[in-house]
């Protein structure tokens, strides 16, 4: 699998005032650590969003979203969003800060 890199400039950009802030490949695709734990990511057109288990659970009720399965077993506090979902920048913004609260929460690594 690829990743779109006009998304990944998107979430470059919004994400480049944040400190702590780093990009690896995984799943195929390319994520953002904070802190060294996953907050986000790229995979094909899709968005990728660590919410956490209850996060994840409210995100799933709204438009635009599906659980994130690529290995085949849903990840509980994985969400993916669909391009529709973030076409607009307050969008792709809100989606990244709601992944960015739940990973402040958590312990660096």
């Amino acid at each position: 699998m690829a990743y779109d890199e006009r998304v990944a400039v998107r979430v470059r950009e919004a994400l480049k005032r944040r400190r702590g802030v780093r990009e690896r490949k995984m799943f195929g695709g390319l994520a953002f650590l904070l802190n060294g734990n996953m907050c986000c990511g790229v995979l094909k057109k899709n968005l990728v969003l660590r919410l956490g288990a209850d996060g994840a659970a409210r995100a799933l009720r709204e438009r635009h979203t599906r659980k994130m399965d690529f290995t085949g077993k849903p990840l509980a506090s994985m969400v993916y969003v669909v391009p529709a979902g973030y076409r607009a920048e307050d969008d792709l913004r809100r989606w990244l800060k709601r992944a960015a609260a739940y990973v402040k929460a958590l312990p660096p690594k």
